[in-house]
């Protein structure tokens, strides 16, 4: 049997969330068009014949403004030091720049098996994926260069098969019918943070914060839900709730179906919205919505 840990690092928005839902074929974490969605470590459990792979989804690497971005950083670099393979995934789409020179830099010092994902190769054109892949190449070696979509399911049948290659023998670290490791309570703050941010406007998902109050199992055929959604200021707060409290209905009935579908039961969600100033910059409220520095 092979087993072991991958670490899927790259900038904001390239495509790991993706990546890591394709991979274990089922919505673990959560997916937006908006920079720094993963705020934290976020493991997916795939497991065949072969054995096991546990994926771990890290924030993206950026320039952290404050408290919240320190603790995003240092959950991905301190991957980098704790897993078998790393994934260093990046967008075609997007050229080479400070971010990716300063994940290379981190790269170099690591004794572990560095993959170089190409994602989004289905946005472009061959010629364009050729010249990318030699400008990265040129500047670091990789055990593998894989170009790939993650969207489209495009090359992910080779990744897999390199992965196991280049895993250890070892055992299955969870039983074979998991898909994470993440508690319940976890993935349905991040439903309802994904639906708030895909609906919301530019200058609420960075403060955006959820946390489930209360969660009630009525014996598998209903659950309550009574979940805050923290801003940090009011005006943020109004867009939250919007007019007539339309917005917010929109939120609620939205996650309330993604939930449903995750727990496949029936649920009733009660939803708050709440200003918790400057959350971002507060160990002591970081702390309180699971953010451990």
């Amino acid at each position: 049997m092979k087993s072991g840990f991958v670490s899927i690092v790259g900038r904001p928005n390239v495509g790991k969330s993706t990546l890591l839902n394709a991979m274990v074929g089922e919505k673990i974490a959560i997916v937006t068009d908006k920079p720094q969605t993963t705020r934290t470590r976020i493991q997916g459990i795939y497991t065949n014949d072969e054995g096991q792979i546990i994926f771990v989804d890290t924030p993206g690497i950026h320039k952290p403004k404050h408290l919240l971005g320190e603790y995003m950083v240092k959950v991905s670099t301190r991957t980098l030091l704790e897993v078998d393979i790393i994934y260093y995934m990046t967008d075609v789409t997007r050229p080479f720049g400070g971010g990716e020179q300063f994940i290379l830099d981190q790269l170099k010092d690591v004794n572990v098996p560095v993959f170089l994902l190409v994602n989004k190769i289905d946005l472009v054109t061959a010629e364009t994926v050729g010249n990318y892949l030699q400008d990265f190449t040129s500047r670091m070696n990789f055990k593998e260069v894989i170009p790939l979509s993650a969207a489209q399911g495009d090359n992910l049948p080779l990744l897999l098969e390199k992965t196991f290659v280049n895993l250890p023998e070892g055992p299955l670290y969870y039983p074979e019918d998991d898909l994470t490791d993440q508690p319940i309570i976890f993935i349905v703050s991040e439903l309802i943070r994904e639906k708030a941010l895909i609906l919301t406007r530019d200058e609420v998902p960075h403060s955006l914060a959820v946390e489930i109050e209360e969660f009630k199992n009525y014996q598998g055929k209903k659950a309550y839900i009574r979940a805050v959604l923290y801003t940090e200021r009011e005006s943020q707060k109004g867009i939250i709730i919007g007019k007539n409290g339309q917005m917010l209905k929109t939120i609620g009935e939205q996650s309330r179906q993604e939930i449903e579908k995750f727990l496949q039961t029936k649920v009733y969600l009660d939803l708050w919205v709440k200003v918790k100033k400057n959350w971002r910059d507060s160990e002591t409220n970081l702390g309180q919505l699971g953010y451990h520095l």
